[in-house]
């Protein structure tokens, strides 16, 4: 039986299996690679992936469906996943190492929002509408995530594949949390007394920043 294995090798760019050959090409867009010490097989992603909430609904065979349009990228310390403006071409899980979320400011410098560690999602908006990023991601220390680029995963929907309606599914249901919690959090805050302008701007950005992350 043929080995399944993402490898890493210095001085050599990363394979991803079951990806088209123009995107192993440009597999870390040009970023510098992280090596791993040893190849990270194909059963180690699935068992990894299964322990995201995102993924949770998936079976190892459905996951494994998914898991050959993913790119492996490693970042060094604080190299952008990608910036606020960006196209939303992808989503990410961050496997190894950390990502800091910002975002820019029109009141001053830009404000950190989240910390990430694996095996958190990030960006899975991108999936539904596409849309520009609205952040922008940079990895603390080295880092290393799995991407999920749109356009293959796009594929699989159209193809009737299961696990990939399984996580749109997913993604519109942490959406549809974050939605009425917001809803709460804007009610409470309707039924407070709250002094000043720079107090209400301050809890409505405390809601929207946990949009923000998923963009």
């Amino acid at each position: 039986m043929m080995s399944h294995s993402i490898a890493r090798n210095r001085g050599t760019r990363p394979r991803v299996w079951g990806v088209p050959s123009e995107e192993v090409r440009c597999g870390i867009n040009g970023r510098l690679e992280i090596p791993m010490d040893k190849p990270l097989t194909l059963e180690q992603v699935i068992e990894f992936l299964l322990e995201a909430p995102l993924f949770e609904s998936l079976d190892s065979t459905e996951l494994s469906q998914v898991v050959h349009i993913m790119q492996v990228q490693g970042f060094r310390d604080g190299q952008s996943v990608f910036r606020e403006g960006d196209d939303g071409d992808a989503w990410y899980v961050v496997f190894r190492g950390r990502a800091v979320v910002t975002k820019e400011s029109p009141f001053g410098p830009s404000k950190e929002i989240a910390l990430l560690e694996g095996p958190m999602c990030f960006g899975e908006m991108a999936i539904l509408d596409g849309s520009s990023r609205s952040a922008t991601v940079r990895s603390e220390g080295e880092t290393t995530v799995f991407r999920f680029p749109r356009t293959p995963f796009q594929r699989l929907l159209d193809e009737g594949n299961l696990g990939a309606y399984k996580l749109v599914l997913a993604m519109a249901q942490i959406l549809s949390q974050r939605q009425r919690q917001i809803t709460q959090q804007l009610a409470d805050l309707l039924g407070e007394d709250v002094v000043g302008g720079a107090a209400v701007r301050g809890a409505i950005g405390e809601m929207l920043d946990t949009y923000t992350v998923s963009e």
